[in-house]
């Protein structure tokens, strides 16, 4: 059998379940009586195995079993899951997303499983020398699968919480050409629903094509039989389904011990409805409201939108040449259809931050245990949007500060408790939208920035800080290779950090800024744009040449008189409304010819905290453009983030007003 065609979904639901095994397993440490949790924390597990021993990975397999032996004790009561027992099955999910990862790389699963094994063995076996045993009940009726005793008791403990165990026997059309394809279907499918336990012939020798029309499955579910038979009819070539219940108790007496049902394929659809009809039971189709799309693909969309941007852009102009009405009026309709498929194109490529969210309260959680910290993890906000290419980039950041937050905010317990504060620090994690942006702040409760410690560490590598501002130096830490932890640690010490957020968040379009309490805790305000595709726009001329500046950074655009003018330390600055800004004459940054003598504007913008007054010589108008990136050659020029197409083929710079101020 060619796996390879599942690969990608094998990939992507796996690194699902191990999120949600990780979600479940940090609620599960809060609430160890949870039973229900249990059950979701084994099935995860189990559909995790059996996608690994369909595609293979006998590894993965292997793991995940020894953790089901863990989990089957903490569901039949014999082990209280306790911190220790959960941090082993914590490092059990790490090394299977190595595995994941390694699998993703082609590496064949190229990484040792040996230690982590070993380490739940010991789990087991401290459980066992508890003297506990596990009682097995007989059930009444057995299938013709071999079953063990741990299968047994699955049965026994499914049927007492109100669950069905059946043996599910289903023979494939002779013509099937890819019957272990095939099979992985059915297995798919019956796992949304239900457990299967085992399986005959083994999963392996399914997947190698070992058999010949039949295969047998033990699977316990809610289902009633009919649904089961519902659920098998959406899949073709299958012949026949025998559903034969395994256990007494409240099924129907045509699905009795010892009796089963044989439904060939060919029962038309009005006889299932009128059978459907007698039991009670009405037909319901699950309509699948969403479909996986490679990225590549949405890509590729984006690109053909951005170039219907431009030749829309194109058409107005012409249509201004021509003065047509019926032209007019035919790219009206255009303009509109055009702005509502980018609309819906950027929605599509809109990811909640949810997914970047997600990985953090496992990591706080580890870091509490590692600093021996009490710590408090608040996420607010997690369904804001984010154009897809913004959120692969901010996860990283985001580690950066939120560990920060743990090392160098959150105090010890014994002295939070000494200053008064709650023995257990905060760290909240907020996101909402603002306008065309996006603001994410982290926030702790802790000792706050030390700016004493922050100057003198910025004496003693030359910076002077006599007449800084407190935000001025708080924003020292953000720059190369500052630290003030005097140890090097695996968290912080080594002067990189801060520095790394800083030019990740500029390179998305985006600004970072600091405020700090000494002795009540930091927050970090990050703003980003919704999306980095296409942008609204202001174009300016200097000199001679065209630039465009994203509106997302523009305040408001003043008359320039040279009155305004004055000079401070050096550098040239206005007055405007009582406010001293600092004057950037774009003709000098961008190294233009100084020969326009009409009137000027200056374009005020605000970056963070900063603002600063861009000079210019005219103004060209507001416009809707597409960022084009400028490529590898052009890579090192900071002052740009890009480039657009105009309506007349000019192609036209992007300023990076960050950079420039």
């Amino acid at each position: 059998m060619d796996v390879m065609q599942y690969m990608t979904m094998f990939l992507e639901e796996s690194l699902d379940n191990l999120q949600n095994l990780n979600d479940s397993l940090l609620h599960l440490e809060q609430y160890p009586d949870d039973v229900n949790r249990i059950n979701e924390i084994f099935r995860l597990a189990h559909t995790l195995k059996g996608m690994a021993a369909t595609m293979g990975y006998t590894k993965m397999a292997e793991l995940t079993h020894k953790m089901e032996d863990v989990l089957s004790s903490f569901r039949d009561g014999q082990l209280k899951p306790s911190k220790e027992t959960i941090t082993v099955l914590f490092q059990c999910l790490d090394v299977l997303e190595r595995l994941i990862r390694s699998i993703e790389e082609n590496n064949t699963e190229d990484y040792p499983i040996e230690d982590i094994i070993y380490k739940l063995d010991e789990v087991c076996l401290c459980n066992n020398d508890e003297g506990h045993e596990t009682k097995i009940k007989e059930p009444q009726r057995l299938p013709k699968i071999i079953l063990n005793n741990y299968d047994l008791n699955v049965l026994i403990q499914g049927e007492e919480k109100g669950y069905s165990s059946y043996e599910v026997i289903i023979t494939l059309s002779e013509k099937t050409l890819l019957k272990s394809a095939r099979a992985f279907l059915i297995f798919k499918a019956l796992e949304e629903k239900g457990e299967i336990i085992k399986s005959e012939p083994t999963v392996e020798e399914i997947e190698n094509e070992n058999f010949d029309t039949e295969f047998s499955l033990i699977y316990v579910t809610m289902l009633p039989p009919i649904d089961i038979e519902q659920i098998l009819y959406n899949i073709s070539e299958v012949q026949e389904i025998t559903v034969l219940k395994l256990m007494d108790g409240s099924c129907d007496r045509e699905l009795s011990i010892g009796e089963q049902e044989i439904i060939p394929k060919e029962i038309n659809k009005e006889a299932v409805e009128q059978r459907n009809s007698k039991v009670g039971v009405i037909e319901s189709k699950k309509n699948h409201q969403s479909i996986r799309v490679d990225i590549e693909r949405l890509d590729l969309l984006m690109n053909m939108v951005s170039e219907l941007v431009i030749h829309r852009t194109r058409l107005e102009q012409l249509s201004q040449s021509y003065k047509s009405a019926d032209i007019h009026e035919t790219l009206e309709q255009v303009g509109r259809s055009t702005s509502d498929i980018q609309d819906l194109v950027m929605k599509i490529r809109m990811l909640p931050l949810e997914v970047v969210f997600n990985r953090f309260p496992r990591m706080i959680r580890d870091l509490s245990v590692e600093l021996n910290k009490d710590m408090e993890f608040i996420i607010e906000g997690a369904e804001t949007e984010l154009d897809r290419t913004v959120i692969d980039e901010i996860g990283e950041p985001l580690i950066h500060l939120i560990r920060n937050a743990a090392d160098h905010g959150i105090e010890e317990k014994n002295l939070r408790e000494s200053l008064g504060k709650k023995s257990n620090g905060t760290i909240k994690l907020i996101a909402y939208q603002e306008g065309t942006k996006a603001v994410i702040k982290v926030e702790d409760d802790g000792s706050g920035l030390n700016l004493m410690k922050i100057a003198k560490k910025a004496q003693s590598i030359g910076i002077d800080t006599t007449n800084m501002t407190k935000k001025e130096i708080e924003n020292l830490i953000f720059i190369e290779g500052f630290s003030t932890n005097d140890k090097v640690t695996d968290l912080s010490g080594r002067g990189v950090g801060m520095d790394v957020v800083r030019t990740k968040i500029s390179s998305l379009g985006g600004t970072i800024e600091v405020s700090s309490q000494e002795g009540c805790g930091t927050s970090f305000i990050i703003k980003l744009p919704l999306t980095l595709q296409i942008i609204q726009a202001l174009l300016v001329k200097v000199e001679e040449e065209t630039f465009a500046i994203s509106l997302g950074y523009i305040d408001r655009v003043i008359n320039f008189n040279k009155d305004m003018v004055r000079t401070s330390n050096g550098r040239e600055i206005i007055l405007y409304r009582n406010s001293v800004i600092p004057l950037i004459r774009l003709n000098k940054v961008l190294r233009l010819d100084d020969i326009y003598e009409g009137k000027q504007f200056v374009i005020i913008v605000k970056i963070g905290e900063k603002t600063s007054g861009l000079l210019v010589d005219s103004l060209l108008g507001q416009k809707e453009i597409v960022i084009k990136p400028l490529g590898r050659t052009l890579n090192t020029m900071k002052e740009y983030i890009g480039a657009t197409i105009l309506g007349d083929g000019l192609v036209t710079l992007i300023l990076d007003a960050a950079a420039l101020v």
